[in-house]
């Protein structure tokens, strides 16, 4: 009987000591193996994609090269993921190869090339560096993992010049531009396009550079148009300086590349204008998402990658509400830059009424519609 009460007492202590131990702080598992708390693994960052960029000019150009940086600092700002560097100034050709290998060998994975000239050294490169990524502005040429990208700036080309074509006086408009391949023929005849749809009587007349960027002689070709009698400069070069030769003589301009009107207030009509920001982020998430593949991308109005900016104070009403139904019909598709009929300067008939010139004759473009006073040369670039 003793026994009996003695094991019953300890059981109840044992109950209670059980019931209490039961409600007090739980200690974390340990790992058997180690005898260590096992706790949630911390997570990694995620790693960094490098981003490089190389530029045909200085970044602070005023114009195209900027353009393309600031689209670069847009896709650092909108995407944490990314680490960016860029190279300034690099000559087109066979010297831009060893730019393109030395931010491969540094471990770079994407690589955006931003001239009609890097085309040739990112082929090249591309095929050598099958792990990187290479997008290649304004070119045609393809591989397995290089793309290509432009926007369709003969879209706000072509409004443009429905802006020069109304307010020209002299019905003598000057357009600078650098050199004969298809994407600046293309922006030459869109604007003329534009310009003889509101002013027939109006002619563009061309003179070419062979340079991109040469503020000296950009500003000599609008002095000499200006000495002509051209009352509207349109430029398609990379700097501002044709916009500052017509503010000084008292006569009006079109920008490109960027809203160009901070350099010529008084001069600037408005500016064909690039978003690139918009593209790289796009390309950079499929980077990311692993959905990549090396297509040609040719973005539009309706797209954001390209626009009109801001008219200046000089544009009337009646020239911004004409201007602005145009690019609403061009953003929804019922209006067609380079729909029929259209003649080139020749008189021959190019594309007929109801059709619309195809897309792949557009970037091959090599002949001026009509109202253009010039010729295209026949070395192209």
């Amino acid at each position: 009987m003793k026994r009996f009460k003695v094991l019953a007492l300890i059981l109840a202590v044992l109950f209670v000591v059980t019931i209490f131990a039961g409600c007090g702080p739980k200690k974390p598992a340990t790992n058997p193996s180690s005898g260590t708390s096992q706790q949630q693994p911390a997570q990694k960052p995620k790693k960094k994609i490098k981003v490089a960029m190389i530029l045909v000019g200085p970044k602070n150009d005023g114009g195209w090269s900027q353009a393309h940086y600031e689209g670069l600092m847009y896709l650092k700002d909108h995407d944490p993921n990314v680490e960016v560097a860029y190279s300034e100034s690099v000559p087109e050709g066979a010297p831009a190869e060893k730019v393109l290998m030395d931010y491969c060998n540094q471990g770079y994975k994407v690589i955006f090339g931003t001239s009609f000239g890097f085309m040739d050294p990112m082929v090249n490169v591309s095929k050598d560096y099958p792990n990187v990524i290479f997008e290649h502005c304004s070119g045609y040429k393809t591989t397995k993992n290089m793309g290509t990208y432009f926007g369709r700036m003969y879209q706000p080309d072509y409004l443009a010049g429905l802006v020069a074509g109304m307010m020209t006086k002299t019905n003598y408009i000057g357009f600078v531009a650098p050199f004969s391949i298809p994407e600046v023929v293309r922006e030459i005849d869109a604007f003329t396009i534009g310009v003889q749809e509101v002013n027939p009587k109006a002619k563009v007349h061309v003179v070419w550079l062979n340079t991109w960027f040469d503020p000296t002689k950009e500003g000599n070709a609008a002095k000499t148009f200006i000495a002509n009698g051209a009352d509207i400069i349109a430029s398609g070069m990379d700097s501002p300086a044709p916009l500052e030769e017509a503010q000084k003589a008292g006569i009006y301009a079109i920008g490109y590349d960027r809203d160009m009107s901070s350099f010529a207030p008084k001069a600037v009509l408005t500016s064909r204008i690039w978003h690139w920001g918009v593209f790289y982020t796009k390309c950079l998430k499929e980077v990311e998402d692993g959905t990549w593949k090396p297509t040609q991308y040719w973005g539009g109005m309706a797209d954001g990658i390209v626009s009109l900016a801001p008219f200046g104070p000089m544009v009337p009403q009646k020239v911004r509400d004409y201007v602005l139904k145009r690019e609403q019909e061009i953003k929804n598709g019922t209006f067609k830059v380079f729909a029929g009929p259209i003649y080139d300067q020749n008189g021959k008939l190019r594309v007929p009424k109801g059709q619309e010139l195809p897309d792949a004759q557009k970037l091959q473009l090599q002949w001026f519609v009509k109202g253009v006073i010039g010729t295209i040369p026949k070395s192209g670039s």
